[in-house]
């Protein structure tokens, strides 16, 4: 090689291993973000050039000067920065969302460099030094890559902290309740132990610890000599991640709040959800199902069919159900047994009904759970109602992204808002992750909040279009941010100081 082709060299390598280090903590946080699911990284950076055109752009820069690096090398240095540029708006660091760096983040990190070495030498050799650009381009692929082996390799690791909550569970041998749903999951969790709480020593998992290691961690931590009920909140992805779930942490008593569209994008279908989620039951000997939703009512018939004790209960009245919450007369049936309770305004009656059927079924009286039920607490950024200083009443449900979900509390905040005298603000970048019903689902949330008299304010671009469309529809056109913190200002000046603010689901900025 010539000196000037040392030199070239030389400096191309420099850029790429830059690049590296600049691709490598981008896509490591979505990675992380994604909770590690393999083919999910590539799915976030199609997004970004599909919301964003201006990177669909610079991608056929990037592919330009390598192409022609390939036959004058002179371009090698600029089809690697070009290359390293997308997709323009993915930060490195996160603000809503930084990387943090677990034992786990760190091996993947390591996997990916080594694929990203090997894969850039190949290229390399045959096609001289602009060919780092590709290994840059394909750098989302190439993580997804190595989550796959990694992902195994972690599970092996994990297994002694398994082991050891298994152990635990067989020596304190708690009541475990294991609780799961398209929403509702945590609330009612927290309602549990709530209710529980003067009956029985009741644990339960913390914020949403809810897949394998962290149910773990939770035993390991928190369940200890002398605990009676243990509450697991069981989160789902795909078919057999509760089945796993179950087999790990048996449930004495199954509950399943709803079946609805979140992670339809996941998942595919509503029936391979209901299936997905119906998995905690095959080990119960008691499951709790509103039976409102056809897809519980025919799980709770096979469960019978099963031997299994099912309690059933609905939030409709009339329903013949073992528990029956009236939301709107502010009562609940147990058993024919007639109590009066505080439905929270902007929560979800049927996350109340099993509640009142898990109680039921663990034999507190009925006069016990009715008390409990006129106290519930909330759950932080689900529905969670906050005055601030000005006098502005905000409703938090950053932590929802389904459509039920969303309605109900536009529902309660447009209740709140006409209370006060007030106007309504919705903030929001729509709901993610309902696969071919998204678009339709977010263009009619917009349109419910502009017929509701309420002024929406769209956040970001990945449901902007349905967004603004929707609100249209509705007669009040939408006020479009790019970020979330222009958002809440201009929110704040919109809502006065006698305004209701709905802060209605937060994607993370990746």
């Amino acid at each position: 090689m010539s000196i000037y082709e040392v030199m070239l060299f030389t400096v191309s390598l420099t850029l790429a291993a830059a690049a590296l280090v600049v691709s490598g903590l981008r896509w490591l946080r979505v990675a992380q973000r994604e909770h590690y699911i393999a083919g999910w990284v590539g799915r976030i950076a199609l997004l970004w050039y599909q919301r964003r055109p201006v990177n669909l752009g610079v991608l056929l820069i990037a592919a330009t000067l390598w192409l022609g690096g390939v036959a004058a090398p002179l371009l090698a240095p600029l089809a690697i920065i070009a290359a390293t540029l997308p997709p323009l708006g993915l930060g490195l660091r996160g603000k809503s969302a930084p990387l943090a760096w677990t034992p786990r983040a760190k091996r993947l990190a390591v996997a990916f460099t080594i694929i990203f070495v090997v894969i850039s030498a190949a290229l390399v050799i045959f096609l001289g030094p602009s060919s780092f650009a590709v290994s840059i381009l394909l750098a989302p692929l190439l993580m997804d890559v190595a989550l796959m082996p990694m992902n195994a390799i972690e599970k092996r690791l994990s297994n002694k902290y398994l082991i050891s909550a298994r152990k635990r569970l067989g020596q304190v041998k708690p009541t475990v309740v294991a609780i799961t749903g398209s929403y509702g999951k945590t609330s009612t969790k927290n309602y549990v132990a709530h209710v529980l709480d003067g009956s029985f020593a009741v644990v339960a998992s913390p914020a949403s610890f809810n897949n394998l290691m962290g149910l773990s961690r939770a035993v390991n931590d928190r369940v200890v000599p002398g605990t009676e009920v243990f509450v697991a909140e069981m989160g789902v992805y795909g078919p057999g991640e509760i089945r796993e779930l179950s087999k790990s942490f048996p449930p004495d008593i199954a509950a399943i709040t709803t079946i609805g569209e979140a992670h339809l994008a996941r998942m595919g279908s509503r029936e391979v959800i209901a299936a997905a989620k119906a998995e905690i039951t095959e080990k119960a000997r008691t499951v709790v199902l509103p039976i409102d939703q056809p897809e519980l009512a025919a799980l709770a018939q096979k469960c019978r069919t099963e031997g299994k004790t099912v309690v059933t209960v609905s939030t409709t009245p009339a329903t013949p159900a073992d528990v029956v919450v009236d939301a709107v007369a502010g009562v609940v049936s147990i058993g024919g047994s007639i109590h009066p309770v505080t439905v929270p305004s902007v929560g979800h009656a049927v996350n109340v009904a099993v509640t009142v059927g898990i109680a039921v079924a663990l034999g507190v009286e009925p006069a016990t759970i009715a008390a409990k039920l006129n106290h519930l607490p909330g759950a932080q950024h689900r529905a969670e109602i906050q005055q601030t200083a000005s006098g502005v009443v905000v409703v938090d449900d950053t932590y929802n992204s389904n459509p039920v979900g969303a309605a109900r509390a536009l529902q309660g905040a447009a209740a709140l808002a006409h209370e006060r005298g007030g106007q309504l603000v919705v903030v929001t970048p729509g709901m993610v992750e309902l696969g071919s019903v998204q678009r339709e689902r977010n263009t009619d949330f917009a349109a419910s909040v502009a017929r509701a008299g309420g002024q929406l304010l769209a956040v970001g671009r990945t449901n902007r279009a349905a967004l603004v469309a929707g609100a249209a529809d509705g007669g009040k056109p939408a006020l479009v941010f790019t970020g979330r913190d222009v958002a809440v200002k201009a929110a704040l000046d919109q809502a006065g100081d006698r305004g209701v603010i709905l802060y209605e689901n937060d994607l993370p900025d990746h």
